[in-house]
């Protein structure tokens, strides 16, 4: 019979403990995603609205608007940039539909992707709109 002990035992209490806590993790943000989806009061989620935004104000953007809100999701990294580019644009297709735009402008973008992007990223996004030299000073109150 195969005894369990010495090494053996403790490389397989290690990865016992090592799946475990990939699984938490995955759990945790798979948990995320499905509060995403769940219906709010007025029956639709949140990526609902996001999929509503983008659609009535796909008719506003613009070539240069495009262009710039490839600009601003390229930090975040390859395998989670569509989600990104979609978030942002819901914002901003809001931002822009709320006051009645005629097309979506360069405030717009920027009022949007920090509306869009979590506080916890603010140091990167502050830091990218620097790269781009933008002015953030008319923006500070958004952070």
């Amino acid at each position: 019979m195969l005894g369990l002990d010495g090494w053996f035992l403790w490389f397989i209490v290690f990865w016992v403990f090592v799946l475990a806590g990939l699984f938490a993790i995955g759990g945790y943000f798979m948990f995320r995603k499905f509060l995403k989806v769940l219906p709010k009061d007025d029956g639709k989620s949140v990526l609902d609205w996001e999929e509503h935004y983008v659609q009535e104000s796909l008719h506003l953007w613009g070539d240069q608007a495009k262009l710039m809100l490839n600009e601003l999701v390229t930090p975040v990294p390859e395998l989670f940039r569509p989600v990104a580019k979609q978030k942002i644009a819901g914002k901003v297709g809001q931002i822009a539909l709320e006051e009645k735009a005629k097309s979506i402008e360069h405030d717009h973008l920027i009022r949007g992707y920090i509306q869009a992007t979590p506080k916890r990223d603010h140091k990167f996004l502050r830091k990218k709109l620097e790269s781009m030299e933008i002015d953030m000073t008319p923006y500070e109150h958004l952070f």
